[in-house]
């Protein structure tokens, strides 16, 4: 696929059309690699996006409970002092 370089501002920048950003999920941001002879865009996806609303979801709904105590009977915590 060939795209065309063109100027924005002083900078100079390339346009993904809707197609290419829809199919690799592309939003607001992209990572930049450089390697010998390349430049590559990947999508860059938020880490944690929404858990806020998925954890509030959880509570709502009761599901937040522990898994495993967070304190156990035989651990000596004043190692740690």
């Amino acid at each position: 696929m060939d795209i065309s370089v063109i100027s924005i501002g002083n900078s100079k920048g390339i346009r993904l059309s809707k197609t290419v950003l829809e199919k690799y999920n592309i939003t607001d941001k992209v990572e930049l690699i450089l390697e010998k002879g390349y430049i590559i865009l990947k999508p860059k996806s938020e880490t944690r996006k929404d858990w806020e609303k998925a954890f509030k979801k959880m509570h709502e709904n009761g599901e937040d409970q522990l898994l495993i105590n967070d304190v156990f009977e035989e651990e000596n915590l004043e190692e740690w002092i």
